[in-house]
């Protein structure tokens, strides 16, 4: 049984815990993000399906304290304004089912930045100046935390367990965490890990790490489920293994181990056979799962009619 790192976790934390555990390599958690509040994906799924999936991710980017609406494209602020109260669904639904939550935040700049800045090439911050004192950088950044740590406290005072997947993709340059290296995002992630564990008590986040290089690990006291996002090129039967040896070299094999997000479904024959243990994916939003852009309706039936998938009120 693998326990949390943070030592005074919840009773309902490390029950998910020790779930995820079990499931990996016996079973799959389906899973499916969404960022608007009719949540549209899962309406499909279902109407394609006749399931639902066990795990829902839902976004945070609307609740970055730092965006700059007078210097924002069409596309930015449609994004913002669908995303807007999101939380409130998020806790409405798991406190009505039996649900999995886990939380993505494409985190506005702290500081400056102008359209969606959480892309780098839309802000000049400089994430190294957190990790120096008396910075404005450092001090922004704080406040943000602190800001988003009250928004998440209802989730603790429900005893809803909550899979927190912050700085995610930080082996790649493309948003202001990763903007430095992989080793600057470990250090920031550290930084919230010890101020929502010792400063905020959020006993009930499970922490994800989300990048595939040895320099970004932030170490096994730190990390209850490693994961990585892959976007294939074009459509093959995959149970992703090959990517999945490739994560545990280069963070740890003692961890539950996730595809947070998956532009194509998981092969679910494959994942029978091989047993790869990969405790849940998590399909992206709109186009990725809706329509037949990226996942066939055969496929999407596979997964979600399989005895190895596990789906909603599972």
């Amino acid at each position: 049984m693998q326990k949390p790192v943070n030592p005074h976790a919840t009773s309902a934390a490390k029950k998910l815990l020790n779930y995820l555990s079990e499931i990996a390599g016996n079973a799959i958690i389906t899973g499916q993000h969404t960022q608007t509040i009719p949540m549209e994906e899962i309406s499909y799924i279902d109407e394609q399906t006749g399931k639902t999936p066990k795990l829902r991710g839902f976004e945070l980017l609307a609740y970055s304290p730092n965006i700059n609406y007078n210097d924002a494209s069409e596309a930015c602020l449609t994004e913002v304004y669908e995303n807007r109260g999101t939380l409130e669904t998020a806790l409405r639904w798991a406190t009505e089912s039996n649900g999995i939550l886990t939380f993505s935040f494409h985190w506005f700049s702290p500081l400056g930045g102008r359209d969606k800045s959480f892309y780098t090439e839309h802000t000049d911050f400089d994430a190294r100046q957190i990790l120096i004192d008396g910075t404005p950088e450092r001090e922004a950044f704080y406040h943000d935390m602190d800001v988003i740590a009250g928004l998440l406290k209802p989730f603790l005072e429900k005893d809803i367990p909550i899979l927190w997947r912050p700085f995610h993709e930080s082996d790649g340059t493309w948003f202001w965490w990763g903007a430095q290296g992989t080793a600057v995002a470990r250090e920031l992630y550290r930084l919230m890990f010890e101020h929502y564990t010792q400063v905020h008590h959020l006993d009930n986040l499970l922490w994800v790490w989300n990048c595939r290089l040895a320099e970004g690990w932030p170490g096994d006291d730190y990390v209850d489920v490693i994961s990585v996002d892959i976007y294939l090129d074009k459509y093959m039967p995959t149970d992703y293994h090959k990517e999945y040896e490739e994560l545990i070299s280069a963070t740890s094999e003692k961890k539950v181990a996730a595809l947070a997000e998956v532009g194509y479904l998981p092969d679910i024959d494959m994942l029978k056979k091989s047993h790869t243990p990969w405790a849940y994916f998590m399909t992206w939003s709109k186009e990725f799962i809706i329509g037949e852009q990226y996942n066939s309706a055969d496929n999407l039936r596979k997964m979600y009619q399989s005895d190895y998938a596990i789906v909603g009120s599972d």
